[in-house]
């Protein structure tokens, strides 16, 4: 996975899985053993959830995990699966683009062969998005880092008017239009999940369009039928697994009982999976 040919194919193999109406489905992983049990489950590219990687690693989500810390989990992943894998890192682990540039070519390094790049701001007194302008000097340093490097990476711009509350579709659709200029692959929109409102999007987008889903979304035969081209868990598969971390310690612990920990996967299948060589 060094060698840039190999890198190459693959970037190109992960960029023909988003087919509109076909969508790429991620059931997205927060490190090895995660990312093993989705391949085997059948999934065609394995993606990171930025949050379930951070809480795995001791932290909180929202770029408060270092770049290197991240990135090796990534690589982990990478060599412990054999289809495409992208890596969510967050705003780019960086203040600035040439930063982000450095994060990407860390990327490259890693073996992956798609980021999402996050337009959200975290910290005190923190606007809840950067500006169209800084946000679009990032994806294009992004971009041209990918592209020094001959590897055509899958650079997923996300978009967070809607998880945050901070815009409608004409924001949206605005934001889009300058990620899409800048050297974005595609673009992601959480939080929107209204079959009318997806529909806007992918009809306003020139380019595909990643959606974010859990309960209570449209499933993916509907997100499909309305031209979406991938379909992301997010951090969805991470909270579920660890609510049933806390449900069976507060029973084990409360009760006495073991209730919870019925349907867990078998332990021969977890170990081969998690021993065969690739």
């Amino acid at each position: 996975m060094t060698n840039q040919t190999s890198l190459r194919d693959r970037a190109l193999a992960f960029h023909a899985l988003h087919v509109p109406g076909r969508p790429l489905v991620l059931p997205n992983a927060w490190d090895t053993a995660s990312a093993r049990v989705v391949e085997d489950a059948g999934a065609a590219a394995v993606a990171t959830t930025s949050a379930g990687l951070a809480w795995a690693l001791g932290a909180a989500d929202g770029d408060r995990v270092e770049r290197e810390r991240a990135l090796g989990v990534v690589a982990d992943i990478v060599a412990a699966v054999g289809v495409p894998v992208s890596a969510d890192v967050e705003s780019g682990y960086a203040e600035d683009p040439q930063g982000v540039a450095t994060t990407v070519r860390a990327v490259l390094a890693a073996g992956a062969v798609g980021v999402n790049i996050e337009d959200a701001l975290y910290g005190e007194g923190a606007g809840p998005l950067r500006a169209v302008v800084e946000q679009a000097e990032r994806i294009a340093a992004a971009r041209e880092a990918a592209d020094a490097e001959s590897v055509p990476l899958f650079i997923n711009a996300r978009i967070d008017t809607f998880l945050r509350g901070a815009g409608d579709v004409d924001r949206t659709l605005e934001r889009a239009a300058a990620f899409r200029a800048a050297g974005a692959d595609g673009i992601f929109v959480p939080g929107a999940v209204d079959p009318g409102t997806v529909k806007l999007l992918v009809d306003g987008i020139d380019g595909p369009l990643n959606v974010m889903v859990g309960p209570g979304a449209p499933p993916v035969a509907e997100l499909a039928a309305l031209g979406v081209a991938r379909v992301s868990a997010g951090s969805g598969i991470a909270q579920a697994a660890l609510a049933l971390v806390d449900r069976a310690a507060r029973e084990l612990l409360g009760a006495g009982t073991y209730e919870s920990l019925e349907g867990g996967l078998d332990y021969g299948r977890l170990n081969g999976l998690l021993g065969t060589v690739r």
